[in-house]
C-alpha cells in the first residue's frame, strides 16, 4: 500500500483522465477524419480533384489584309498541290510594268515572293503595261496569260500573250513569240484575260476591256482558238455595266460569270456578277458583291476567287485602295470570304483588315 501510495502521490490529480474522457477524444477524431473524407468525396465527385481548369478557346490566326507586301492589282488566285499562290500586277506607272512577280504560301498567312517570274526581256513583243494575268496548269507544264503593251488601236503591237514555264514560280518564256489576241474583236480591248476549264474539260478564255467581254474557245495546246458552231471565234457575252477584269467559275451547275465596274483609279470600283447555265450566258446582272467600306478602303475590284479543296469554302481575291491614298496606282492586294445564299446567289462581301483564317491544304485532298 506504501508503494503504491507513493506512486499515485506523483501524479498531478487534475491530469489524471476520467472514461468519459477517453470517449470525447475518440469522437473528435472520428468526426475529424469523416469530415476530411466527405470533403473529399465531394471535391471528387465535382470534379476538382481530377479536373484542372478548362483554358480559354484561342483565336484563330488569321492572314491580315493586305496580304501582300507593295503596291500590287488585279490578282490571280490559283492552288497548285499544297500551295496556294497569286499572281498580280505590278501597281506602277505603265512605263515601270515590265515585270511579273508571284507569291506563294502553305497557309494564306505567310507568303514568299518569287520576283520576276516574267519580264518584258524575255518577250520579243512586249514593251511595257504587263497586266493582269492568269494562270493554268496542263500536262505538267504552266500557262501564264498576260497583257501587255495596252493597245489602243489595231495598228498598235501588243494585245494578250502565252508565256510557259515547268513551275508556277517560272521562269517562263514566251510560248508563242507573238501575241494570241492582237486587235479588238467587238469592241473589247485585248486585256484583263481569265482562263475557265468547265467540267467537261474545255477550256475557255474570257477577256476584254473598254466595257466589252468576249469569250473563246481555246485550243489543246493553247496556240489558238476553236471557233463555235456559228463558225465565230470570239462571242460577246457583255453584261450591264461591265467594264474589265471578267472571271468564271462554276459552282452547284451553275455558272458565275463576275467583272469589274466603274472607274479603276476611283473609289467606286467595285464587282458585280450574273448566272447562267452555261458558260456562254446569257448572263444577266444580278447586282454588286464587291466595293468600297468608308471604314476600310475604297476601290475594292478586279478580282480572282479561289475554292478550299474537297470545301464549300470560296474566298474572293482582289485590291484595294487604303484610306487617304490618292495615287491611282496606289493598291494592295487583300484576300476576304465570299459565301452564298440558299438559292446560290452570291452574297455581299464584307471587306476586313482581319482577312480569312489560316488554312494548310492536305496532300491529295479533292477539289
Amino acid at each position: 500500500m506504501h508503494q503504491q501510495s507513493e506512486f499515485l502521490g506523483r501524479v498531478n490529480p487534475s491530469e489524471m483522465k476520467s472514461p468519459m474522457s477517453d470517449l470525447k477524444l475518440v469522437y473528435m477524431m472520428q468526426t475529424f477524419c469523416l469530415a476530411h473524407v466527405f470533403a473529399i468525396l465531394a471535391c471528387v465527385i465535382s470534379g476538382c480533384a481530377s479536373r484542372p481548369p478548362a483554358p480559354e478557346a484561342s483565336s484563330p490566326i488569321m492572314s491580315g489584309n493586305p496580304v501582300l507586301s507593295g503596291w500590287y492589282a488585279d490578282p490571280e488566285g490559283a492552288i497548285f498541290g499544297t500551295q496556294y499562290w497569286i499572281f498580280p500586277t505590278w501597281s506602277a506607272r505603265y512605263e515601270e510594268q515590265v515585270f511579273l512577280d508571284a507569291f506563294s504560301s502553305p497557309d494564306l498567312v505567310h507568303w514568299t515572293k518569287h520576283s520576276r517570274i516574267l519580264a518584258t526581256n524575255a518577250v520579243s513583243w512586249a514593251r511595257r503595261a504587263m497586266w493582269a494575268p492568269a494562270i493554268a496548269e496542263k500536262g505538267g507544264k504552266y500557262f501564264l496569260f498576260f497583257g501587255a503593251n495596252d493597245i489602243q488601236n489595231n495598228q498598235q503591237r501588243g494585245g494578250i500573250g502565252v508565256a510557259v514555264a515547268d513551275k508556277p514560280e517560272g521562269p517562263y518564256k514566251d510560248y508563242l513569240g507573238k501575241p494570241l489576241v492582237d486587235c479588238f474583236h467587238n469592241g473589247a480591248q485585248p486585256i484583263d484575260q481569265a482562263v475557265f476549264r468547265d467540267t467537261d474539260g474545255q477550256y475557255y478564255m474570257i477577256y476584254g476591256g473598254w466595257r466589252h467581254c468576249n469569250i473563246a474557245r481555246l485550243k489543246e495546246d493553247f496556240r489558238g482558238f476553236i471557233p463555235f458552231a456559228d463558225g465565230t471565234v470570239f462571242k460577246e457575252i457583255t453584261p450591264e455595266s461591265y467594264v474589265e477584269g471578267p472571271m468564271m467559275f462554276a459552282r452547284a451547275g451553275k455558272y458565275y460569270f463576275m467583272w469589274s465596274e466603274g472607274a479603276w483609279t476611283g473609289p467606286d470600283y467595285s464587282v458585280a456578277y450574273a448566272m447562267a447555265d452555261s458558260p456562254l450566258g446569257p448572263f444577266k446582272r444580278i447586282g454588286k458583291i464587291l466595293q468600297q467600306d468608308p471604314n476600310v478602303a475604297t476601290g475594292a475590284g478586279h478580282h480572282s476567287v479561289i475554292k478550299l479543296p474537297g470545301q464549300d469554302v470560296y474566298y474572293i481575291v482582289y485590291h484595294r485602295r487604303p484610306l487617304g491614298e490618292t495615287n491611282g496606282n496606289h493598291r494592295v492586294v487583300c484576300i476576304d470570304r465570299m459565301e452564298f445564299d440558299d438559292q446560290g446567289r452570291i452574297k455581299p462581301v464584307k471587306i476586313t483588315f482581319e482577312g480569312v483564317p489560316q488554312h494548310v491544304i492536305h496532300p491529295n485532298r479533292s477539289h
